[in-house]
């Protein structure tokens, strides 16, 4: 891989209750776990963080198919969900669920657009395999 563009963060303190900055300062958040983790919930988490991210690429990537195939996608959205829960190793695990909205669409077109998508997004491209991701079309 030629590397294009390369982000650079930091957590300091207590991890998921600690603070994380960019090295440009564009981001500087302070963490703190979910209550249903048992945190205070008092900040963000590294869950949405990352549901924030993929969304933002995978919504890049439907543009960029969108316009490779001259769809319109209007006021399209990707929403992401992303979900921890413990797995069989005494770790934790992920789950994503993309949902894609593109109003001006029938499903079956939209729905192509979004698989291609998530075979060019390079958020989609380091999860395959790893954890469950769904990609759903929904009309709102």
């Amino acid at each position: 891989m030629s590397t294009i563009y390369t982000a650079e963060a930091i957590s300091t303190g207590a991890g998921r209750n600690g603070r994380t900055r960019t090295d440009d300062g564009r981001i500087d958040l302070q963490l703190a776990m979910p209550k249903e983790m048992g945190g205070s919930g008092d900040g963000t988490n590294p869950e949405q963080l990352f549901a924030a991210g993929y969304a933002a690429c995978f919504h890049s990537a439907l543009q960029a198919v969108a316009r490779a195939a001259k769809a319109d996608l209007g006021d399209s959205s990707v929403g992401a969900r992303v979900g921890i829960g413990p797995n069989d190793s005494g770790g934790f695990a992920l789950e994503v669920a993309l949902e894609v909205v593109i109003p001006n669409l029938p499903h079956d077109e939209a729905q192509q657009l979004a698989d291609k998508a998530h075979q060019m997004c390079p958020y989609s491209n380091a999860t395959r395999g790893n954890i469950p991701v769904t990609v759903t079309v929904t009309d709102d």
